[in-house]
């Protein structure tokens, strides 16, 4: 059975050199589209491109919905299913205009891969989100050992994360020079630091307890008075492995290498969480707990300003609409103070807090007004 069509090849892979050199677009977006495009030729069975027509997006929508994740055995979500059609269509609407194919495909049926109004609307719906509170963070903290050196890595590691907000590939890219203690400041040089979109990010250490400064303190004083490591050498170096005797590998302390990717970062996440008896809060989360945080310690715009800036956003409204999300429990608590607050103000309580001699004199004092 035929796993690829070579002429299709030819082309994905110029559109995906467009992609990354002329539209800039990043490594996991490419790789994105390319899991898009592969969806549709599996489906097509590998027809040529070139043969593409209204009936083949109209199909393509229909098996969509009930395909399943490989992995996991569930059907696509309405935002996956969203995102592979704007894939597409951004796909075929390049190639009509490349040679050999301008003739042959038709542009009013690139938008057969739309969705209807409301399928779009589920799709785009805020999903809500779960994230630990400080309290839980500090109980983690609190419970971790500190026995040996790969442990302390592991505990510095979670009170880093909720010191400062870095993204997981931050942390597994820092090294010992970007971190300055005086200042309490950790400078992510996207040069070095793999930080979104490559931007310059200074973050200063969030006001999260005095504590979890410590640790980190404690933890880069191990790294230079202990292991002797110099300002190169990683803020978080892996694990050691080696062979016990039946030749099987264990871990043995730590190795000034950088991580190469975040798996390692979010098991020790779990296991730390899972320990204390909590569900799993992944490192992202973090940065959720981070901005309900700013409730409580923003009182001006400009203090807002500058803990969004912190999280490396370059807008206040790019933190509210990414993590500004409130829980159900927080809004309704909210609106309950609210309720009391302005039940205070006036001469008389709320009708739905009243008594029935009370809700009849509100009514006859709404009549006469």
């Amino acid at each position: 059975m035929k796993k690829y069509n070579s002429k299709n090849e030819r082309v994905k892979r110029e559109y995906l050199s467009y992609l990354a050199e002329a539209d800039g677009k990043s490594a996991p977006t490419i790789e994105a589209v390319q899991k898009s495009l592969l969806r549709f030729e599996k489906y097509n069975k590998l027809k040529d491109f070139a043969t593409f027509n209204r009936e083949q997006a109209i199909g393509f929508k229909k098996a969509i919905e009930s395909t399943r994740t490989e992995r996991s055995g569930v059907r696509l979500s309405k935002a996956t299913i969203l995102t592979t059609l704007r894939h597409l269509r951004e796909f075929f609407k390049w190639l009509a205009q490349q040679p050999g194919y301008k003739s042959k495909i038709h542009l009013p049926d690139i938008s057969y891969f739309n969705l209807r109004d409301k399928e779009v609307r589920a799709a785009r719906a805020v999903k809500m989100k779960t994230f630990p509170t400080l309290a839980q963070i500090h109980q983690v903290l609190a419970n971790m050992p500190d026995r040996d050196e790969t442990a302390k890595r592991n505990r510095a590691l979670i009170a880093f994360t909720i010191l400062t907000g870095a993204r997981a590939q931050a942390l597994i890219s820092l090294k010992l020079k970007h971190i300055d203690l005086e200042r309490n400041l950790v400078n992510q040089d996207p040069r070095e630091v793999k930080t979104k979109f490559s931007k310059q990010i200074n973050t200063f250490f969030f006001p999260v307890g005095e504590e979890i400064r410590k640790i980190i303190m404690d933890w880069v004083a191990y790294l230079i008075n202990k292991k002797l490591y110099d300002y190169e050498a990683p803020l978080f170096p892996r694990t050691r492995m080696t062979h016990n005797k039946e030749l099987s590998f264990k871990a043995e302390g730590l190795e000034p290498i950088h991580w190469t990717t975040t798996s390692p970062i979010r098991k020790i996440f779990k296991e730390a969480f899972e320990f204390v008896g909590l569900p799993y809060y992944n490192p992202h989360s973090f940065r959720d707990t981070l901005v309900r945080l700013s409730n409580r310690f923003c009182n001006k715009p400009e203090e807002f300003k500058a803990w969004s800036q912190n999280l490396g956003h370059e807008s206040v409204s790019i933190t509210l609409d990414n993590y500004g999300n409130m829980d159900p429990y927080r809004q309704g608590e909210l609106l309950q103070d609210m309720r009391y607050d302005q039940s205070s103000k006036k001469d008389y309580p709320l009708p739905f807090n009243n008594s029935k001699g009370e809700t009849s004199k509100i009514s006859a004092m709404a009549s006469n007004s």
